[in-house]
């Protein structure tokens, strides 16, 4: 099953049709979301019962409203809505347990121009209980290109592995980006980089033969890389912690940068354990 989270606003739809044409790919049910505070969930009487009961219906609206997107992406998608209550946060993070994929908007109602993730999104990337897509508007004309950054990590296999599934449901390819930077001017040599790539993609040219492969070595910040490498993409993927992360953080810093500054819908993959 995928979930995705909707807020009422134009990001949330956008994530919503994402969603509904992804399920439609994997042949699995989608299931949209919407999350209202505690008290209005529960609130049947007393001096406030009119106001929880309009932010009810005021949630079931919203759901209503994506559940026709969904609908008008993919007729035959099977599609159920649920009214959670809660912190947004927790309570999508809660709706992850036992999905396949959570998706969200790049930024929500209170979203500020040039910031593309608002602020439940960012508490919910790296924390939920399986992978996350945060969608923002499609280029016009995608280049069908699935960029998936690797860092020699153990996270890098995860990374890989939704690539070229996803590049497999799609019929694209991949184009694994490996960034690297040295303090000195002189110019080096770049065997032990594009060693890294080849031990990452070991095996998987014929585990996906159908899936063409483009291996691109830059030298620079990765999130800068990543940032070039997908403008135009279909998807870029990136793990929620890589090689340089420290315990306790639920991001790393290449994953932290690009929920700000991705140029198309950007997957983060949790950790393996």
């Amino acid at each position: 099953m995928i979930v995705v989270g909707v807020d009422g606003s134009r990001a949330g739809l956008e994530a919503v049709a994402w969603a509904a044409r992804e399920a439609a790919l994997r042949e699995v049910p989608l299931r949209i979301v919407h999350v209202i505070t505690e008290w209005a969930a529960h609130t049947e009487t007393g001096r406030y019962a009119e106001v929880a009961r309009w932010m009810r219906q005021g949630g079931q609206s919203v759901l209503a409203t994506a559940e026709d997107r969904a609908r008008a992406e993919r007729p035959r998608l099977t599609v159920e809505t649920a009214l959670l209550p809660g912190d947004p946060r927790a309570a999508l993070i809660g709706a992850s347990e036992g999905a396949d994929l959570l998706v969200l908007g790049s930024h929500g109602l209170g979203g500020v121009r040039g910031m593309l993730v608002g602020s439940v999104a960012h508490g919910v990337a790296g924390r939920a209980a399986c992978d996350v897509v945060l969608v923002r508007e499609l280029p016009s004309l995608p280049r069908g290109e699935i960029v998936a950054g690797v860092d020699g990590s153990p996270a890098s296999q995860g990374v890989l592995d939704f690539a070229f599934a996803e590049a497999e449901l799609r019929g694209t390819r991949v184009r694994v980006v490996y960034a690297w930077t040295w303090p000195g001017p002189e110019p080096v040599d770049e065997g032990d980089e594009r060693l890294v790539v080849r031990e990452a993609l070991a095996g998987r040219r014929e585990r996906h033969p159908g899936v063409d492969v483009v291996e691109e070595i830059v030298q620079g910040h990765p999130a800068e890389a990543l940032r070039q490498a997908a403008t135009g993409a279909d998807l870029l993927v990136v793990g929620s912690r890589g090689r340089g992360a420290f315990a306790g953080l639920v991001l790393g810093s290449v994953s932290q940068a690009l929920l700000q500054r991705s140029p198309c819908p950007l997957a983060v993959i949790r950790a393996r354990r």
